[in-house]
């Protein structure tokens, strides 16, 4: 049975003594309203581990002001539900207090990776992406932590902390997962509504309708970036607020393709703002992220 552990002193207990008996560790780090998405890398944490920690934490630190950190989908009980079948050991759930009892006295900033894309539209987001991270990777001491490659930015970032700090964690990155009709599965898209779900496909059909202009030769990021913005805007009623190629993991604008890249989007719609991408290794594309 999966337990629901919700203080920072039983949860550091409980892993200490199967880290004295030898035992490997899994994380998967989320904000809960999990999705198959979240239960997919949960699979590659459960295969890998003996033992499978999944943290559920809206974390206040990444979401500014006027975000939707109060409106964040919220049902922890849904959330053990799908876990539980799976055969997660432990959900770490603690509470902002219990997280954050007084105001951070020192804090982690992202430099130049987070000045781009998503950091760049969200200042601050990052350094409250890398302050959690840190505090569950010293809870909870994982041998491997499970992140998704849709938050490609993220990813990079992490993996870069990990080596920055020298935390004895693996970082794996895990596939995209897509609705059949290959939108990228994310807890806001229950925001969407029905015209803006249909509509909402188009954000992975623009970026495949860009890809084929890669694969027929196209080097100059600004064709394939407006290929993608004329599909969107031909299609979708939300807002095109960014499109980027970019370098990975290296996230350095990247005007002539050379190396592998990510290309990424994100649109607003009415009460949800979307991201996708995908990541293209030289000259062959990354399937990794078109995993339906």
């Amino acid at each position: 049975m999966t337990q629901r552990i919700t203080t920072i002193q039983e949860m550091k207990t409980i892993l200490r003594t199967f880290k004295q008996a030898q035992k490997q560790v899994g994380l998967v780090p989320t904000m809960g309203a999990l999705h198959d998405g979240h239960l997919t890398m949960v699979n590659a944490s459960l295969k890998d581990n003996d033992i499978t920690v999944v943290s559920v934490f809206v974390n206040p630190l990444q979401f500014g002001p006027n975000e939707d950190f109060d409106a964040y989908p919220r049902d922890i009980d849904s959330d053990q539900a799908k876990l539980e079948p799976l055969g997660v050991d432990y959900i770490f759930y603690p509470s902002v207090e219990e997280m954050y009892p007084d105001p951070l006295a020192i804090s982690l900033k992202v430099n130049r990776m987070a000045d781009v894309l998503e950091g760049a539209k969200r200042p601050g987001h990052f350094d409250g992406v890398v302050t959690v991270v840190n505090k569950l990777f010293n809870i909870i001491r994982p041998d491997f932590a499970y992140f998704g490659k849709k938050d490609a930015q993220q990813l990079a970032i992490i993996e870069k902390m990990v080596a920055d700090f020298n935390h004895p964690v693996s970082i794996i990155g895990v596939d995209t997962i897509r609705e059949s009709d290959g939108l990228a599965k994310s807890s806001r898209n229950v925001y969407l509504t029905e015209k803006e779900r249909q509509e909402a496909v188009h954000l992975y059909q623009s970026l495949i309708t860009a890809k084929a202009r890669y694969d027929a030769g196209e080097r100059n990021s600004a064709v394939l970036m407006n290929t993608i913005n004329t599909h969107l805007t031909e299609n979708i009623s939300g807002e095109v607020e960014d499109i980027a190629v970019y370098s990975y993991p290296e996230l350095v604008e990247q005007p002539q393709i050379t190396g592998q890249i990510f290309i990424s989007l994100a649109v607003k719609f009415s009460k949800a703002r979307l991201i996708d991408n995908i990541i293209i290794k030289g000259d062959s594309y990354d399937s990794n992220n078109d995993e339906r």
